[in-house]
């Protein structure tokens, strides 16, 4: 088996940051070739091997490596110690402790990574259009600081591969959700025969209206619509299909 290909994104020295491509792994078909999650369907086998592997290129033990099982909330985990048990219902996930690499499942939604290096702190969010209409990355801004005292204008963050406005078309019934959740339509949304929204930008103002630095934003600029041979896209693939997993390691 190959080693897994990352996309890496520069933070600083103190911590890395990546999301996985589909190059690099043992699974097959539409979970081919590096699937880790566990709740799409891939076998397990595939899963425990991808596992090694990606552990072996972070250099750090299995048991460190750290996802929840997401349900498109907004509750927001601290971790502190490798987990014993599955994490259930959560979509993002902090800590402040080395060599425990926290991270997001994603194949069209979007991942924000969030990076304190004041308070050597990091935040790892699953924003789909019903997390972000919710604002979940605004409320994890908040969470890390109340759990590490990490001020907004410190923050770095990178919103990672997901599907572009050009690519995103939703109902009405979407785009009424984000309307009566009070965000400008104009900055997020163009209409052709359907409503489109742009959930990088709707997640990226939601950082600066928290108090992010706008140079402090990272936009990988990646569609997994558009480059589904290289990131798993569920609206290409279907649900039986793999998962991209954004990361972030503090060292």
């Amino acid at each position: 088996m190959n080693s897994p290909q990352l996309t890496y994104y520069h933070l600083g020295a103190g911590v890395t940051a990546f999301s996985t491509t589909r190059h690099g792994g043992c699974s097959k078909g539409n979970y081919a070739a590096f699937n880790i999650n566990g709740y799409c369907g891939d076998d397990e086998l595939h899963i425990a091997a991808n596992k090694v592997a990606l552990c072996g290129l972070l250099d750090i033990s299995c048991d460190h490596l750290v996802m929840p099982h997401q349900v498109h909330g907004t509750e927001i985990r601290r971790i502190d110690e490798p987990p014993h048990e599955t994490i259930e219902g959560v979509d993002a996930l902090m800590t402040n402790v080395p060599q425990l690499c926290i991270g997001v499942s994603t194949a069209d939604c979007i991942p924000i990574l969030l990076y304190d290096p004041r308070h050597h702190a990091v935040c790892a969010v699953h924003a789909g259009w019903r997390g972000t209409v919710l604002r979940i990355v605004q409320k994890a801004v908040t969470a890390m600081g109340e759990a590490y005292a990490s001020a907004p204008a410190d923050l770095q963050a990178v919103i990672g591969p997901g599907i572009s406005l050009d690519s995103f078309e939703v109902g009405d019934e979407v785009y009424d959700q984000f309307a009566e959740a009070g965000f400008d339509m104009s900055l997020i949304s163009r209409h052709e025969a359907k409503w489109h929204i742009d959930l990088p930008v709707c997640n990226s103002l939601q950082l600066i209206e928290a108090g992010v630095p706008m140079a402090n934003i990272q936009l990988s600029d990646i569609c997994t619509y558009q480059q589904y041979d290289h990131y798993f896209s569920a609206r290409r693939l279907g649900i039986q299909s793999g998962r991209i997993y954004t990361g972030i390691l503090l060292k």
